[in-house]
């Protein structure tokens, strides 16, 4: 029986923190390198604060930005859709985009820390991710 993946949805689902684990950073290296094969360029370089969504995570998982500062996350898989949900601030579930797809996030949140999810992973998958809003 496969009880960790059960337990660790759960837990992710409950809002607990979850740290990064060897898989979640060498998963995020793939989403990484794929972005500079997609684009010709690391998207670090961007000059908008980009967020990858790969293989049912955010890269990287949890980003500290300024009140206002633009926020993109970008879909780097293949044949997986996702979406972008601040369930908690009360913004509506994204359009869901596959690979390529982007999406611009309003970050005129309040200061503090924000969950963020995938509306069709968070759950099964564990895919959240956190905005930390500081002045």
């Amino acid at each position: 029986m496969r009880r960790a993946p059960v337990i660790l949805a759960i837990l992710c689902a409950a809002g607990l923190a979850r740290a990064q684990t060897g898989d979640d950073a060498a998963r995020c290296a793939e989403a990484a390198e794929r972005y500079r094969e997609l684009y010709g360029r690391a998207f670090t370089a961007e000059p908008v604060r980009t967020v990858l969504m790969y293989k049912y995570r955010f890269c990287p998982a949890n980003v500290t930005i300024k009140a206002g500062e633009k926020l993109r996350y970008v879909n780097v898989d293949k044949r997986t859709s996702h979406s972008v949900w601040l369930k908690d601030a009360g913004q509506p579930e994204s359009e869901r985009v596959f690979g390529e797809g982007v999406i611009d996030i309003d970050t005129r949140l309040p200061n503090g820390e924000h969950q963020v999810l995938c509306g069709p992973h968070w759950q099964s998958d564990g895919m959240i991710g956190k905005i930390i809003v500081e002045k």
